[in-house]
């Protein structure tokens, strides 16, 4: 049985899968729509593109380090923290890092499009099958690779934070214990206190303006309304002004890079100081050259239901 472009296009409308799938569901059953909407249910393809509108703010972050080869984290998405937990979908994480470190794809389409070890077919086609079996909407939502060197990974909280770091040693081994410490440590500084940047330089100088912009701004306002200073003539509001924002600059770049942060299992040493100590004891020199962190559902919109209003809808 033949069957028109219009024919397609009602299919896709009917079960949300792609135009492709749906010619290809008909010319397997001859044209017939009934026919080809089971072909698809059959398939999973239609029951995993249904699934697909739904919110995954759930997940997991997986990261996978060793010494002197390269490094790998993704995060993966689920809908909720239940199936997160869910051990096929941990070891799919696992799975997709491993990928990564091994294939080296240049974005998600290029991950989407190789083959997944022992299934016989590409990543994608992996992902709609864990869907099925999982029963939720599963998003690979982003990843990174480092090249083969001193990495170091930690995962927090079951993969709720996922942390990669790469250290630059001369003079030390790749797999020198007290650089697998050190880098571990500052994994773990990097998940619980949320750096943006390795160190000062790295922040941009419009970075830097917008904030001494706006730490002024409120300098200013503050002394406007401090009723010993608010009188004083402007150019030395300015001038304590100027202190105030230097400060401030200071504790920002403090908050925000690495390296100005102060050790968390110090005594009172910054970062850069402990990693520099390291290195002399070990007889060489270490640099900070790169940090992944990811958090599982980051800057996703969680979907919050109303019990009370659901129940109501139900009764109507």
């Amino acid at each position: 049985m033949a069957f028109t472009a219009t024919d397609v296009k009602n299919l896709r409308e009917t079960t949300g899968v792609g135009m492709m799938d749906c010619k290809k569901a008909l010319t397997e059953s001859d044209g017939d729509f009934d026919k080809a909407v089971l072909w698809l249910r059959e398939k999973g393809l239609a029951t995993a593109q249904k699934k697909a509108g739904r919110i995954a703010a759930e997940g997991i972050v997986a990261a996978i380090a060793e010494a002197g080869k390269p490094a790998g984290i993704v995060e993966v998405n689920i809908e909720t923290d239940f199936a997160a937990k869910n051990e096929t979908f941990q070891k799919f994480g696992a799975d997709l890092a491993a990928i990564v470190i091994d294939k080296d794809p240049k974005d998600l389409e290029a991950l989407l499009a190789l083959d997944f070890p022992g299934e016989g077919k590409p990543v994608k086609d992996v992902l709609v099958d864990r869907v099925q079996v999982i029963g939720e909407n599963i998003q690979i939502r982003r990843f990174e690779r480092y090249e083969a060197g001193t990495n170091v990974s930690y995962v927090h909280m079951g993969g709720k934070i996922g942390v990669l770091i790469r250290l630059e040693t001369d003079g030390i081994a790749a797999d020198n214990a007290e650089v697998i410490t050190l880098g571990k440590d500052l994994a773990m500084q990097i998940a619980a206190m949320r750096p943006l940047y390795l160190d000062s330089s790295a922040v941009s100088e419009a970075a830097a303006s917008e904030e001494e912009a706006v730490q002024k701004a409120k300098a200013l306002e503050e002394l406007a309304t401090d009723e010993k200073k608010k009188d004083l003539p402007a150019d030395k509001k300015e001038a304590i002004a100027a202190g105030m924002v230097k400060g401030r600059m200071n504790k920002f770049f403090e908050d925000v890079c690495l390296a100005n942060q102060p050790f968390v299992k110090g005594e009172g040493e910054t970062v850069a100081k402990h990693v520099e100590n390291v290195a002399k004891a070990a007889g060489g020199t270490i640099k900070l050259t790169r940090f992944t962190r990811f958090e599982a559902g980051e800057g996703i919109e969680k979907k919050v239901d109303n019990f009370a209003d659901e129940v109501a809808s139900l009764v109507k």
